[in-house]
Formats: structure tokens, C-alpha cells, sequence
């Protein structure tokens, strides 16, 4: 083993992410980038085709020599840089692999078909990028089946329109090359030479930069891949998303609730002793099912939480069209997983400092009071300048999910109509509490204190005494008034009381003026009764005749209720 230290590989990985909407080339593309750099003799050494584990199923790599921009920091570590190309297809794992990968994509290239210019995906890809990675590169694919007298003023104004597109965006004035990955498509007959592929090989190794690498914490590596070797163990392809593995490591599959000894690791094809976040590694521990995890999560054993329902910091995405509405129903990808999830909002009381900056301002702590809001926010009104106030969201998932705290978190309408031109991704967010327990709802969520205000309004109907009038109106007649017994009220006079009990069956109650009727009120309720009495002779239909006047004095109560009490007690402040 004294060897495999000194022949961990001098290669520096860089992860590459390839996005666009459907059938704009990616698959193409990415293909044509490996042959070509293959072809162009990157990968003499014959060890590395020697039959080893496997790091290209679901990926695509291609080596190149380490560019001049990187041998002043990195010549000393690194004398060849390795591109992973992670094309990642369909909508729905496109978001599962990038937001799963979010930590180490490195780079974005978003590839656009230069007839169609930006689509609906499109558009959602560029979100994806802005959440999760710094720098991007625009390919504009299938240049050839522009006509050739018109092609290149074609590209420019789709350059142009794209710049204007990106203006807004952490990817402002960003590169755009053109290619052709698969020249006359598809259903060429005659595979042709792709267009551009050297140009663009040439301007990644321009766009790459020396990754922030940690070794330290916990590992949480995400694996693609999984396969059987006879005789030798169970071996899993993926990317260290953070943290490091050494051999005879014991790592944790929470989606099997397993631990297994790591027994060997290779990476480009090269038995290695460790390996840490940003590589691309094949990993091999004692022997299991491969079937039973294709794709999924390893970790330190322990470090890795299985969530029932979570809270977290909440932004909608501002291209996202429509409300979102508490009880509704989204997809929410958190870490490796996209599951359905009940979404409930909820934000800072009225009046408090309501930060609209970023929603990690205001820690959320289980201790303090929120407000219970039917849907999300969106900001308005002088002095916003449109940003959202602080909010925050309880997820309710349909099925408990294994993540790392504070991890990003994505909620989309997937079900929407992918022809529709709309975007899917509704809200971004961070993971900051987790509900462990199945029964969170009993055990969990009553911490959480989440409140509604609730408003009634009664009348009095008439005075006892200086000090105590009869009100009506403001329960119904089933209800159980005990619940009420102590609770303060206001009069539209000014006084205020608090109620003493129920006065008879039929709803009435009994309020206590501690300080006393004001004379004018007292004047006003007696005048309102003598009215009354006079008023109530019957009509000639037998039925009491309406009264001239409606009675002068209400009743006014004001309670909080938490969402999640199981007594539900009536709070005032």
C-alpha cells in the first residue's frame, strides 16, 4: 500500500455541467468534446486504458494539459487537468443531478440551439446556474443548419439578443462560441466532422481556475453508478461532494440503513489511498446488491439526517408566473432527492424590522413568534424597490428524504405542461431545521410557533350595572364559551372588559368593566333599550317589525391562535 500514496494522480478534476433544453445537442456535444480531445492524443497513457473501474456511465471526461493560467498556482500539485462533463438529461434529473452536484460544478456550459434561440428550459437552466455555480460558458449549437450566406450575422444577433438576456445575471458578458457537435443531425448519413470543438476546447481551458477544494468534514459523496466485481466487492461511481475517503474508511448508505469498510479506491483509472471533494472516484467496499442503489448518497456514518418534514428560508424564483399558496403541493428537490412535499408559509410579525436582503438575515429560531400567511409574499408598495420580505416555509414531505443541513433546497411545478412556456422552479431556499421524528406532527411541529389573528365582533345588548353589560353576536350558540372566560374585549365607546362567562343558552355572555361604563355609553346603551322595547310590538304579519336603528355599542376581540397548538389556546398580548 506504501505506493499508492505517492501514485495518487497529479491530475486536477474540473467539473464541467452540461445544460439546455431539450434537444439542443448536449449528448452531442458532450460526445464530440471526448473524441476529439482523445483523438488529439490527450490520453496517451496506455495505463489508462487498462481495464479498471469505470468513471465514464453517466459522465464523459476528457484530459488536456494543465493550462498556462493554472501552473503558477497549481504546477507544483497538478500536470494535467481532467474535464468531467456531466450532461445531464430529461427536466426533472436535470435538477436532481445539478442541485445533487451543486457544491463541485465548476463550470456551466449552457448550450442553445442558435435556430430556436432561449426555450423554457433554457431559461430554467440559467436559474439552476445562478444558484449553484460562478462562471458559464453559451454554446450556440447547430450552427450548419444556418444558410451559410446568412450564417454569420445570424450568430452575431443571437449573441447579441443572448447578452441582453444575461445582462441581469451573475453571468453578465459571459463567452459565446459557436459549434456544430453533430453536423447535419441525428440521421446524417456520413458522420462529419463536428464544427468548433478544438475553438471550444481551447476557451473551457481559458474559463477554468484552481477549485476551492475542503478535505475537512464530513463526507458526502453522490453515486451515479453501481456495479459488482466478482470476488473483489461492490463498486460505486461518483462525485466527493465534501469531505475526503481514505481506504479502510467505514462509510454509511443511509437510502440501504448499511455500513461498509472501503477496501480500494481508483480515480482515473489509478489505485489511489484517498480522495477528497471535487473528485470523480470509483469506490469499492464489501460486497452488496448493486440493484438495490443506482443511484443515491454514501456518507460518514451518522452525519446525514432522514427528514420527515423540514423549515426552510424561502425566495420565489422571479421568473416563476402565479402565487404560491400554503397547503399546496410542489416537487422539492433537497439534496440527492426530489419528492413531493405540503408547503406552508409564514414570515415575520407585522411591524417587526422586516429585512428584505436575504433570507439567512434573520436566524430563524424555534423560540421566536411568526406570522401564518396564506401565501407567499411578494414584495410591493413605496420603499420595497420590489424585493420580497423575509419568509420562510414548512415542508411537509410525502416521503422522509436523507440530507445535509443547510443545504439548498428548490420547489417546482414539474407536473406543469413542459410545452408550456412557463417557468417550472417556483422558490429556492436553505434547509435550517429538520424533523426527524415520524410523528413530527405531534412531537415537532407544536414548538414551532406559528400564529393567525383572528378578529370577532358582537354587541351589547344591554346593561346589569355601572360595571357589567350582556353581549350577543359573537359566539355561536354551540360553542363552548369556558374557552373564552378571561379574555379582554374592547367597546366601540373605548371601555374595555374581559368576559366573566355565558349568560343564558343562547350564546349570550357576561362582560366585567373593571373600570366602569363611561357615563355617556351608559346613556347611549339605555336610550338603545327603550327603543328597542318600544319597537318591539309585532307587525301585521305577526313577525317583530325591524327596529330604526342597529344597536349603537359593539364588542371587539382580538386573539392569536397557534397553528400547530394541539390545545389550541386563545393567546392575547
Amino acid at each position: 500500500m506504501s505506493d499508492q500514496s505517492d501514485s495518487r494522480t497529479k491530475t486536477l478534476n474540473f467539473n464541467v455541467g452540461v445544460l439546455g433544453h431539450v434537444d439542443s445537442g448536449k449528448t452531442s456535444l458532450a460526445r464530440a468534446l471526448s473524441s476529439t480531445a482523445s483523438t488529439a492524443a490527450f490520453d496517451k497513457n496506455p495505463q489508462s486504458r487498462e481495464r479498471g473501474i469505470t468513471l465514464d456511465l453517466g459522465f464523459s471526461s476528457f484530459t488536456v494539459e494543465l493550462p498556462d493560467q493554472l501552473k503558477d498556482s497549481a504546477g507544483e500539485r497538478y500536470d494535467s487537468l481532467q474535464f468531467t462533463l456531466v450532461d445531464c438529461p430529461g427536466h426533472a434529473s436535470l435538477i436532481r443531478t445539478i442541485i445533487g452536484g451543486a457544491q463541485i460544478i465548476d463550470l456551466m456550459m449552457l448550450v442553445v440551439d442558435v435556430v430556436k434561440g432561449v426555450q423554457t428550459q433554457t431559461a430554467e437552466c440559467l436559474i439552476i446556474g445562478e444558484l449553484t455555480c460562478r462562471r458559464m460558458v453559451v454554446i450556440l449549437n447547430k450552427v450548419d443548419l444556418l444558410p451559410e450566406n446568412k450564417r454569420q450575422s445570424a450568430i452575431e444577433k443571437m449573441t447579441k439578443r443572448l447578452h441582453k438576456t444575461l445582462e441581469n445575471t451573475r453571468f453578465k458578458d459571459c463567452p459565446v462560441i459557436a459549434v456544430a457537435a453533430k453536423p447535419g443531425g441525428p440521421e446524417a448519413p456520413a458522420p462529419e466532422e463536428p464544427q468548433g470543438v478544438p475553438e471550444l476546447i481551447q476557451l473551457l481551458k481559458e474559463q477554468t481556475y484552481l477549485p476551492q477544494r475542503d478535505p475537512g468534514g464530513d463526507l458526502l459523496m453522490a453515486v451515479d453508478h453501481c456495479f459488482s466485481i466478482r470476488g473483489q466487492g461492490t463498486v460505486m461511481t461518483g462525485t466527493v461532494l465534501q469531505g475526503a475517503v481514505s481506504i479502510n474508511d467505514t462509510v454509511e448508505i443511509p437510502a440501504l440503513k448499511v455500513t461498509k469498510k472501503v477496501k480500494s479506491i481508483q480515480m482515473f483509472r489509478k489505485p489511489v489511498s484517498m480522495a477528497m471533494q471535487g473528485d470523480r472516484v470509483g469506490v469499492c467496499v464489501t460486497q452488496f446488491d448493486p440493484k438495490l442503489l443506482e443511484r443515491g448518497v454514501v456518507c460518514t456514518p451518522g452525519s446525514l439526517r432522514t427528514l420527515y418534514a423540514a423549515v426552510i428560508s424561502v425566495r420565489k424564483i422571479g421568473y416563476f408566473k402565479g402565487s404560491l399558496s400554503t397547503r399546496s403541493k410542489l416537487h422539492i428537490t433537497v439534496g440527492h432527492e426530489t419528492v413531493m412535499a405540503k408547503v406552508s408559509f409564514f414570515g415575520l410579525p407585522p411591524g417587526s424590522a422586516n429585512s428584505a436582503a436575504s433570507s439567512l438575515e434573520t436566524p430563524f429560531h424555534l423560540d421566536r413568534e411568526y406570522a401564518y400567511q396564506d401565501e407567499y409574499v411578494s414584495g410591493q408598495g413605496e420603499g420595497s424597490a420590489g424585493a420580497d420580505p423575509e419568509q420562510w416555509a414548512l415542508l411537509e414531505f410525502e416521503r422522509p428524504v436523507t440530507c445535509p443541513s443547510l443545504c439548498l433546497v428548490i420547489g417546482s411545478k414539474l407536473d406543469t405542461d413542459i410545452h408550456a412556456n412557463a417557468c417550472r422552479l417556483a422558490f429556492q431556499g436553505r434547509l435550517l431545521q429538520g424533523f426527524e421524528e415520524k410523528n413530527y406532527s405531534e412531537t415537532g411541529l407544536p414548538r414551532l410557533r406559528i400564529y393567525k389573528t383572528k378578529q370577532k365582533e358582537g354587541q351589547v345588548e344591554r346593561v346589569t350595572d355601572d360595571y357589567t353589560v350582556i353581549g350577543r353576536s359573537l359566539f355561536k350558540k354551540e360553542t363552548n364559551l369556558q374557552l373564552f372566560v378571561g379574555l379582554k374585549v374592547t367597546l366601540s365607546t373605548g371601555e374595555s372588559g374581559v368576559i366573566e362567562g355565558g349568560f343564558g343558552q343562547s350564546g349570550k355572555f357576561k362582560i366585567r368593566i373593571q373600570e366602569g361604563l363611561l357615563p355617556e355609553t351608559k346613556q347611549l346603551l339605555n336610550s338603545a333599550t327603550k327603543k328597542k322595547s318600544k319597537s318591539g310590538a309585532k307587525g301585521p304579519t305577526g313577525e317583530e317589525e325591524p327596529r330604526g336603528e342597529a344597536q349603537p355599542v359593539s364588542i371587539h376581540l382580538n386573539f392569536k391562535r397557534y397553528v400547530f397548538d394541539p390545545h389550541k389556546k386563545m393567546v392575547q398580548s
